[in-house]
């Protein structure tokens, strides 16, 4: 009877196993506010100005990065309008926007390749972006981290 018991309990674990693998190839991602975020849909253009717009979107919500170029390398937010982010949410009961600009909120967006033969984009990004309401005092800025964005379709050319 143990041994009956013993197959048993073997078959029962050696069935229960499976390989339930998911690959999250593209991805654009990051803690908001640390709460883990994760975009649905997500796109990127190469515009015909040299500057590249990289976009996420969960619902009503949407993070915008945007560089001056497509080079490889890292992007510092706040300090012109060249390189900027922002967040909105366009929930009618929630109605926001976040951004970063000249002097306003901080961060960085690292591009870490640039794949023209497979069109698609790749990098990192962090930052803190201030309401443009700045009468909400419930919910000054934004902040995300750890923000991931890997092998987005890219188009290579847009109207921007």
């Amino acid at each position: 009877m143990k041994k009956i018991f013993q197959l048993t309990l073997l078959l029962i674990v050696l069935s229960s196993c499976t390989e339930d693998v998911k690959f999250n190839n593209p991805a654009f991602q990051g803690l908001k506010d640390n709460v883990f975020w994760r975009a649905t849909t997500y796109k990127a253009y190469a515009n015909t100005n040299g500057s590249v717009t990289i976009e996420g979107s969960l619902g009503y919500e949407k993070v915008i990065l945007r560089t001056p170029s497509s080079v490889e390398q890292v992007y510092i937010l706040g300090l012109d309008d060249n390189a900027v982010a922002s967040y909105s949410n366009t929930l009618p009961s929630q109605v926001e926007d976040y951004y970063t600009g000249a002097n306003v909120g901080s961060g960085q967006i690292e591009i870490t390749e640039f794949n023209v033969a497979n069109q698609t984009i790749s990098g990192t990004f962090k930052f803190i972006a201030v309401n443009e309401d700045e009468t909400n005092t419930d919910k000054p800025k934004v902040n995300f981290k750890e923000g991931v964005f890997y092998k987005i379709p890219i188009a290579l050319t847009s109207n921007l």
